[in-house]
């Protein structure tokens, strides 16, 4: 195989479980960098409640600099109860938001894939979620998490009042749509909108901009869903769904409850990416600060957030297959983190589940 030109991939370990859940990824990565000579050079950086600790800000200028110098970023995760009393404007979170917002990363993909071996590990029957393969396009920076004016103040009877701001603009919203018609089209050809456009008038502009945005598409079927029987549906029926593209607020709930459908939050990868593909790799789950430090947390969706860095951002995806076929391999081997558990499974720790994704891959 020819020499790739040099990769730099930045890795934010993070907080909680992050740092555990990451090294098993990175050893992956390492792996799978030499045995088909990717060029990747992988350097490491502070954000979250890590780099509060170190520089006092959980996103710091020197990270900001090496997240822009990079090709890509695997990130663990961020947050947790030692940073929850300090002043909301320099919580961990504030980190994650900050990266996302100065490297522009708008279109958040998340799969939600249940590996056959997990079907009885969902919290759904079988029959409803086997064979269940959605793409939820998010869009990630903006909606009422960005909205200005935001706060909390007091009104003139003196009575505490919070406030946020949901508004999107026609650009943001061709964004994120057209992220998921091109997705669509590499899948079932079929795009789900969702939205609260019976109520909100942020999202009466999106279904409109969706149904004209289209027009451009005619091979993919459009339909559009309120967010409240998105949320029925998913439980109901999910298959029904191939891509679901839908906003910040309503893309977080959405997706976090579709991961219950795949056994666990552990097994969800995401990406999150610019207009060029350049992306920031997590899992989809939180820190776990009640299991951090305890070897137990499940590093598949770490491990997949790897495998999906080197097909959507590095143009690797003979790597990116070899990664998610070991995962497959190990799952047929019976082993199993707590989180996906089953009668009859082998129960094994963090460390035990990456080492057996290496020795797949060696």
């Amino acid at each position: 195989m020819s020499e790739r030109k040099t990769k730099k991939v930045l890795i934010l370990p993070g907080d909680g479980i992050g740092p555990e859940i990451v090294g098993e990824a990175v050893k992956v990565l390492e792996v799978v960098n030499a045995k088909f000579n990717l060029g990747i050079e992988l350097e490491e950086g502070l954000l979250g409640g890590c780099a509060i600790d170190a520089t006092g800000v959980p996103f710091p200028d020197e990270t900001l600099a090496q997240a822009q110098a990079a090709d890509a970023i695997l990130l663990g995760a961020v947050g947790g109860p030692k940073w929850d009393e300090i002043d909301r404007s320099i919580r961990p979170e504030k980190g994650l938001l900050g990266i996302r917002s100065q490297l522009g990363l708008f279109g958040n993909l998340r799969p939600a894939i249940l590996y056959p071996q997990l079907a009885d590990a969902s919290s759904l029957k079988p029959e409803v979620v086997s064979g269940l393969d959605i793409l939820i396009v998010r869009e990630l920076t903006g909606g009422i998490y960005f909205g200005e004016p935001r706060g909390i103040d007091k009104t003139e009877d003196g009575e505490r009042r919070g406030y946020n701001t949901y508004v999107y603009t026609e650009s943001e919203i061709r964004r994120i749509g057209k992220l998921a018609f091109e997705s669509a089209r590499k899948r079932n050809g079929k795009v789900c909108s969702v939205d609260k456009a019976n109520v909100l008038e942020a999202t009466m502009l999106w279904r409109e901009i969706m149904t004209d945005l289209g027009k451009d598409y005619p091979d993919v079927e459009l339909s559009h869903m309120y967010v409240d029987n998105a949320a029925m549906q998913l439980v109901r029926a999910p298959k029904q769904f191939d891509v679901i593209v839908t906003g910040n607020m309503f893309g977080d709930i959405l997706s976090d409850q579709a991961s219950m459908l795949t056994g666990s939050i552990g097994m969800l990868p995401s990406a999150s990416l610019d207009i060029n593909a350049k992306g920031l790799y997590e899992p989809s789950h939180g820190s776990a600060p009640d299991i951090a430090g305890q070897g137990v947390a499940n590093p598949l969706a770490t491990i997949l957030s790897a495998a999906m860095m080197l097909r959507y951002s590095l143009d690797m995806n003979e790597a990116a297959e070899a990664i998610e076929q070991a995962v497959g391999a190990v799952l047929d081997q019976g082993m199993r983190t707590a989180d996906i558990a089953t009668e009859g499974a082998t129960q094994v720790g963090t460390r035990e589940m990456g080492e057996a994704i290496l020795l797949v891959l060696s």
